[in-house]
């Protein structure tokens, strides 16, 4: 059926986000003792937590289990139809299962009730009817039902969907701070992806060292000085002491403010026109923290230090955006 041409689409859309609005709302005085009681099953978890749920609620479930093992509860999905035909060996009595279903009468699901009291596995269940079966045999039920679903026909699964995705974040969210989840520990579920780089990524991992490393000794023409920048490409080189330690740094600014004091470089010294001490960072700092002091400090380069002051690499900020740390 083609919509006629002067059909309100925003109206529409207006109307669905006002009702899921209103769903989620709803969600906040149904918190009660129950929700308490899920979150000390979940936590006291020795095995994983093991999520079920048929057609859309399967899907929900799906992402319930993603967002628990990204935030410090292993968790997967199992299909309530496999688990009927064998996949019910992936659940052990270690483990804890969260249900979903918005009837609370789902065939697929209430079938594993038996083998999951014969297993003695803990049952949180996610209904919009605390009556329902489901709801009756679950050591704790939270309560996600809607007064209406978002479709005009009251029919597809659109508010209580989102009633059930939002009551999952709830889950995850106040187990990763019962927890005391870090940052840290998220980047490890997410080694990809740009947090994990942010996180994860030191220093180290990416400076340059060894021949790459930029250094003249103390006490060289400013002209050894300027080779040493352009044969590295860093756009600074380190000055070093007669025991290896970092003295200073000389830079492409240095170079241009040199040019501006002085009309002869022939005579110069890297010592009389060298930053000192120079901006250094250690190895072990997160690469994130490197940005950070090359922004405040606006400059495109760091000597690299061990604990005793000694140079051992060099980090620029094209490192950094090729890591896609920045």
């Amino acid at each position: 059926m083609t919509p006629t041409p002067d059909f309100d689409f925003r109206a529409s859309a207006r109307r669905t986000l006002q009702l899921e609005q209103q769903a989620l709302g709803a969600l906040i005085p149904r918190l009660n003792g129950d929700f308490d009681q899920a979150c000390r099953l979940l936590l006291a978890c020795r095995g994983r937590v093991v999520v079920t749920g048929m057609g859309k609620s399967g899907h929900i479930g799906g992402k319930l289990a993603a967002t628990l093992a990204s935030t410090g509860t292993p968790a997967f999905f199992v299909h309530p139809g496999e688990a009927s035909h064998g996949d019910l060996g992936m659940i052990t009595r270690g483990d804890v299962v969260i249900a979903l279903s918005n009837s609370g009468e789902t065939g697929e699901v209430t079938a594993l009730l038996p083998l999951l009291k014969r297993l003695g596995t803990p049952l949180i269940s996610l209904t919009g009817r605390p009556a329902s079966t489901l709801a009756r045999h679950a050591d704790a039920h939270l309560d996600t039902g809607v007064e209406r679903e978002a479709c005009p026909l009251d029919l597809a699964p659109t508010a209580s969907t989102t009633a059930a995705l939002a009551m999952g974040d709830a889950l995850a969210v106040a187990l990763l701070e019962a927890r005391g989840f870090t940052a840290e520990e998220f980047a490890l579920s997410h080694p990809g992806g740009s947090l994990g780089r942010r996180l994860l990524l030191k220093v180290g991992d990416l400076m340059h060292q060894g021949q790459r490393l930029p250094t003249v000794p103390l006490g060289s023409p400013l002209r050894d000085a300027l080779l040493e920048i352009t044969r590295q490409g860093l756009g600074f080189t380190c000055v070093v002491d007669e025991t290896g330690h970092l003295a200073g740094v000389y830079t492409d600014g240095d170079l241009r403010r040199t040019l501006d004091q002085h009309t002869d470089l022939s005579q110069l010294k890297v010592d009389d026109v060298m930053t000192r001490p120079g901006k250094r960072i250690g190895a072990e700092v997160l690469a994130a923290e490197a940005v950070r002091v090359m922004e405040d400090n606006r400059i495109t380069a760091l000597a690299v230090v061990d604990n005793a002051g000694r140079p051992v690499g060099a980090l620029h900020m094209h490192d950094l955006l090729a890591s896609g740390v920045i």
